[in-house]
């Protein structure tokens, strides 16, 4: 029975991303913004609200559940395992795709100042998220601080990211909405009251699918014996991303790569910031083993693949095999 609510909590959060993320689309065409916002902000947020509602709710539900503790190795463990994989696993998986089409020394073009952007803003943060990880849990105005500067920093990287629009849609990188809006299926019209409602159904959905989830993650770690840690490092991420996993890869294929690139990284600096603020504010943010290694292996991650922007480099689906094995290296040593 917790399988079957683990999979019903999934399938709701999967599908109100989806009505999230397509609404969103439509908002970014319908204001003329640049496929760099709507990929790096609009597409990026809408896709991480999965991994955003799954710690926020099992931190804060975590007094209603048997022990309180799940709640925060629930939290933390979401927190952490999002930009973990993202940054090795959802880049792999897109090279394969791309690879497949275009081979793996086939050239991919995404445009480079917003994806070094993203990249840089990213490190910035998730290195002072890992940094807070060894301040005591009473020194809290330090630790205060830090969250208040984690959330500034996502704060300004919306303020560089914005502000670059208009140039990058002069350059002909605007946004076009490819899918109708899901709600005009239904013969309702098109336009920005229709896109808000369905951008709140699709919130609901994820908000109401990830207290699902916590539950059912509380539930199946007591019965496999497994921390609920390992579990969240490992299951909650890979499942809660498959939004980012599937729009990168659709949008690789249709060789809109700054899409698909923007996707994912703008999750990133999302993930990397706002995620983080909650953990050093909410939870014990520990450097325990797993979460230290994460931690790790994400600022390699991270770290190689802006080096590869940052030298001007021909990027080509080859060159995220690294970023592949050190997800494999991560799930070997937890698993």
């Amino acid at each position: 029975m917790d399988i079957v609510q683990l999979l019903l909590a999934l399938v709701l959060i999967l599908v109100a991303a989806e009505l999230f993320t397509n609404s969103l689309e439509h908002l970014g065409d319908r204001l003329g913004l640049s496929e760099g916002v709507t990929g790096s902000i609009f597409a990026a947020v809408g896709t991480a609200l999965p991994e955003t509602m799954v710690p926020l709710v099992a931190v804060f539900a975590s007094s209603s559940l048997a022990s309180p503790k799940v709640g925060e190795e629930v939290g933390v463990g979401a927190i952490l395992g999002a930009p973990m994989m993202l940054s090795t696993l959802t880049l792999f998986l897109m090279s394969i795709f791309a690879a497949a089409q275009r081979g793996w020394r086939g050239t991919l073009l995404p445009e480079r100042t917003g994806l070094r952007r993203d990249l840089s803003w990213f490190l910035a943060a998730f290195s002072l998220a890992t940094l807070a990880l060894f301040i005591p849990h009473q020194e809290a105005v330090i630790r205060s601080s830090i969250a208040v500067l984690l959330v500034l920093f996502y704060f300004f990287y919306l303020l560089l990211t914005i502000r670059a629009s208009a140039a990058l849609v002069a350059d002909g990188h605007a946004t076009e909405a490819e899918a109708a809006l899901y709600l005009s299926r239904l013969g309702l019209p098109t336009m920005l009251l229709t896109i808000f409602l369905q951008l709140g159904l699709g919130l609901a959905g994820i908000i109401f699918g990830a207290e699902l989830f916590v539950h059912g993650v509380e539930h199946l770690s007591a019965w496999l014996g497994v921390s609920a840690l390992i579990l969240s490092l490992l299951i909650v991420p890979v499942a809660t991303e498959l939004p980012e996993k599937i729009n990168s890869i659709l949008w690789i294929r249709r060789k809109k790569d700054t899409l698909a690139f923007g996707n994912i990284t703008g999750a990133l600096v999302f993930q990397g910031s706002l995620l983080p603020a909650i953990g050093v504010s909410l939870t014990p943010w520990t450097p325990s083993p797993p979460v230290l290694l994460g931690a790790v292996l994400t600022l390699i991650a991270g770290s190689y693949t802006l080096l590869l922007v940052w030298r001007g480099v021909q990027l080509r689906p080859i060159y995220f095999l690294l970023n592949g094995l050190l997800y494999a290296t991560y799930f070997a040593v937890l698993s």
